[in-house]
């Protein structure tokens, strides 16, 4: 399903409040409140829906997580759910995506200039940036020089930079090339559906555009555009499941897109007549020039099969999940690829997912994997037992942030993953055996090590989530202990260097659902790793003391450059972009905080 043409959806709006028009509160109560009236994990409570804009409401519905729910349902009836939650019309107000053109014309992109590109800057996803263009003793001085407002009301995605080029993502699937500089706009693109990974530029062989840009979208598409023009040049479809999506990052390596597959089945499962789980996940290599899927290759070797049906009668089956949910990471000397996988959605339990695993980078095929968590089977539902609920709910432990592959000082190779357990682990590349373990954190859905770790030198940073909503969990089941925190670990051993706890949380929306968790990934530069929380801080930190020495409040308005209002808020899952002396930050996650539209610019003196 795509998302519905504006016009033809303010149309729809417009009808659901005639006299005959449906109701969205009976829709809302009918389709969505068995789980947002009492959310468990993942889903966000009512009062977070209130606050999308609701062309995000259209989004989820129409090409999001919520597709399974809302299957059916005509325009009339998603004008009326809209209005029902957000009280606004739908395709209203947002920012003009030819506002704030730059007047000079884009010369060609310099791809050796500047430049933090894709996911975790290097194929390593180390997100370690050795050329920052800033010095660590400069860094309390950095003030905001401009910021952008997103389309879509809420930030996604992470910020890359080439040359003197930026390009960004929004939830509305909107691409923009921005200058790095002052944020003028070059060109912009539509895709299908959201686009929540970062965006990956590398140059072309032959005829044709010089540089393409590489990214993916939520219905499953993967797409190179020109980089320099915004045109499109190919498109493909990277896996044919109804239900998958790609939320994480491509990555870009000696010709070929290597693309992680993931899906939105945990989320149709909360839906007791879908037969019940048949995705499994995977890696997709695609040839760069032309499209062409090179090879494909599933997390769960098995391929699901009937194991009998749910008491609400629909077929079952399994194995199914293991989603991957980060962007790979490449081992070129032993021609390998990395990732981690997500749960199981399926009652038929499969040792490959919360697993880390190796596949070679040429064929395929699978090397070898580590579990870390048996028996994780998690889907949305309300009740154990019933439905498509398996009898015992897994803790949802998934490696949902990329694995990061470093060498020591000593020599040695090492590879680096955080879980949401809240366990971090040093691997061996060769074998996939444990080398380490230490417990960082509680874990939880929520919790643990929630969107990836940085590396530098002989040192792995860890910010440490642990996040329990305020309303989505009894109080009888709380488990008092703060959230938060930054650690610095020896790749070697584990053995840890410092521990910062979050400061106490001073959110300017208020104390509801006011967390210090930093469920964002790190970044780090020579002396100073950065750090983001769900209050709307960003912090710096001095790498090897972890004391913290810069912090930034960015929840709260702005003047964008781009014409529209810039707001701020909860800082989730995107880490910081580091580049030409510059420091982009996503502010707005919406990740059970408010969500926002801010990319914010700093640069020292904001000069």
């Amino acid at each position: 399903m795509r998302l519905l043409a504006t016009v033809g959806l303010c149309l729809a709006i417009s009808a659901a409040h005639a006299a005959n028009a449906p109701d969205g509160a009976k829709l809302f109560a009918d389709r969505c409140a068995a789980c947002h009236d009492h959310p468990q994990g993942r889903i966000p409570p009512r009062y977070i829906l209130n606050r999308l804009w609701p062309d995000q409401v259209v989004t989820a519905l129409t090409a999001g997580p919520m597709k399974q729910q809302a299957a059916g349902l005509s325009q009339d009836d998603i004008g009326a759910l809209v209005f029902f939650l957000t009280r606004k019309q739908a395709g209203g107000a947002e920012p003009d995506p030819n506002a704030n053109l730059c007047t000079t014309p884009a010369g060609p992109i310099d791809l050796d200039g500047p430049r933090w590109n894709g996911w975790g800057r290097d194929i390593e996803n180390t997100r370690f940036q050795p050329d920052p263009g800033i010095a660590a003793q400069d860094v309390p001085r950095l003030k905001v020089k401009w910021a952008f407002a997103y389309p879509g009301g809420e930030t996604v995605g992470q910020p890359v930079i080439v040359g003197d080029r930026l390009f960004v993502s929004s939830v509305n699937g909107r691409i923009f090339s921005l200058d790095a500089k002052t944020g003028c706009t070059y060109w912009s693109f539509k895709a299908e559906a959201p686009v929540k990974g970062a965006i990956t530029i590398g140059a072309r062989i032959g005829k044709g555009p010089a540089a393409a840009a590489y990214f993916a979208d939520m219905d499953a598409f993967i797409y190179a555009i020109d980089a320099e023009t915004g045109k499109l040049i190919w498109k493909v479809k990277g896996d044919p499941h109804p239900m998958a999506q790609i939320r994480g990052s491509v990555k870009l390596y000696r010709g070929r897109l290597y693309v992680p597959i993931s899906s939105g089945e945990e989320n149709a499962s909360a839906d007791p007549a879908y037969p019940c789980c048949t995705f499994r996940g995977g890696v997709v290599a695609i040839d760069d020039a032309t499209g062409k899927i090179v090879w494909r290759a599933h997390t769960i070797t098995e391929k699901p099969r009937k194991i009998g049906k749910n008491p609400a009668g629909s077929q079952i089956y399994g194995p199914a999940g293991a989603s991957v949910w980060n962007s790979p990471t490449i081992d070129a000397e032993r021609r390998r690829i990395y990732v981690g996988t997500g749960n199981s959605y399926s009652r038929l339990d499969n040792p490959a997912t919360d697993s880390v695993m190796a596949f070679d980078l040429d064929t395929g095929k699978r090397i070898w994997f580590t579990q870390a968590t048996q028996h994780d089977t998690w889907v949305i539902c309300t009740e154990p037992g019933t439905g498509n609920c398996p009898a015992k709910i897994g803790p949802d432990f998934d490696f949902g942030s990329s694995v990061a592959l470093r060498t020591a000082s000593n020599g040695r190779q090492v590879l680096l993953a955080g879980q949401k357990s809240g366990a971090v682990y040093g691997f061996d590349p060769e074998d996939g055996k444990i080398l380490w373990r230490v417990k960082a954190g509680l874990g939880g859905a929520f919790g643990g090590i929630e969107h990836g770790v940085a590396a530098e030198g002989d040192k792995l940073y860890v910010p440490v989530s642990d996040f329990t909503p305020t309303i989505a969990v009894p109080a009888d089941q709380l488990v008092p202990h703060k959230a938060g925190g930054l650690l610095a670990l020896d790749i070697t051993t584990g053995k840890q260097l410092w521990r910062t706890p979050s400061p106490e949380p001073g959110c300017a929306w208020g104390t509801e659902n006011c967390s210090a968790a930093q469920a964002a990934s790190a970044a780090v530069i020579p002396g100073i790793v950065f750090s983001s929380a769900l209050d709307g801080h960003i912090r710096a930190y001095a790498s090897d003391t972890g004391a913290i020495v810069w912090d930034y409040d960015t929840a709260h308005g702005f003047d964008g450059v781009n014409g529209a209002k810039v707001n701020g808020g909860a800082i989730s899952g995107y880490g910081q972009t580091i580049a030409g002396g510059m420091v982009y930050v996503n502010s707005g996650g919406g990740y059970f905080g408010p969500p926002g539209n801010a990319l914010l610019a700093f640069t020292v003196d904001g000069k």
